[in-house]
């Protein structure tokens, strides 16, 4: 039990890897919240954590109150309504959230999925407070879950490879172009519903993530925000070190300059040879 901790801790706050990060801070939050959400309604405290949570961590639709709770913005993309709700949701982070750090670098992910869900945030209050549909209904209405986060990175995915082919049960193999539009048109559809606010939310998301890997082809990559400055260091002049190699013999070197066009022109663009030797690579 003990290993299955520290492997659990490595995994989340050492590995380095944003997915592992994500995925184990949303789910520890939700767990905490729930445990004593359980607690308390057994001391007879009634909903109490739900109340905190609905009134200080989640975001109000009602564009008045962000003055005061403008960091519900952040708060709320780690926030989850129900155990289904952050299922769903980290599932879709794991599936996609791997095919993006297959091309893409972690500096790359974190702000997509901080950028998606701030976006998201920003675009659903906005639409909310905008369209006469809603005006009567915003009082009390808040939103919560990673789901515009999520929708980022699947939609960064999906643009960057969009003929990238994942197995579902009863479909087979899909090309995640199509899974993104679905979400896209689901959440379309579902603007006139009670839950408004959380699938503008999505959609927000959604286009930050196209917009990001849109951008990136063209060269501006968004993410040198999270970058780190290079510290001067003294070098003693040594014998150069050769490069380790892949297995197959697939330098390092080219596995950069694969990813590079990958990033500018997409996977498609990929030759033949290109795409065995980043396959040899992740093999590795």
């Amino acid at each position: 039990m003990n290993n299955t901790f520290k492997d659990l801790k490595y995994k989340v706050f050492q590995s380095g890897n944003p997915l592992f990060f994500y995925i184990g801070i949303n789910v520890m939050l939700f767990l905490v919240i729930a445990v004593i959400g359980v607690l308390s309604k057994l001391s007879g405290q009634g909903d109490i954590i739900d109340i905190f949570v609905s009134d200080y961590l989640a975001l109000p639709a009602n564009i008045s109150k962000l003055p005061e709770r403008f960091y519900t913005l952040f708060t709320y993309m780690f926030i989850h309504d129900g155990i289904l709700h952050i299922l769903f949701n980290m599932l879709g982070l794991f599936w996609f959230g791997n095919i993006f750090m297959n091309f893409l670098k972690s500096r790359q992910f974190h702000f997509v999925y901080i950028a998606g869900g701030l976006f998201g945030g920003i675009f659903a209050v906005a639409a909310l407070n905008i369209f006469p549909l809603y005006a009567s209904g915003l009082a009390g209405v808040t939103i919560v879950g990673a789901s515009a986060a999520v929708m980022a990175i699947i939609f960064a995915a999906a643009t960057l490879v969009p003929n990238y082919s994942i197995m579902l049960l009863f479909f087979g193999e899909v090309k995640i172009k199509w899974i993104a539009i679905i979400y896209f048109v689901l959440d379309f559809i579902a603007i006139g519903s009670v839950n408004a606010g959380g699938s503008l939310a999505h959609i927000g998301g959604a286009l930050l993530g196209f917009t990001f890997i849109k951008s990136l082809q063209s060269g501006r990559d968004w993410s040198k925000l999270f970058e780190r400055k290079p510290k001067l260091k003294v070098v003693r002049n040594e014998k150069p070190v050769k490069k380790p190699e892949f297995k197959g013999g697939v330098s390092q070197q080219e596995i950069d300059a694969i990813l590079d066009k990958i990033s500018t022109s997409g996977y498609d663009k990929l030759t033949a040879v290109e795409k065995e030797k980043l396959f040899k690579a992740s093999k590795d």
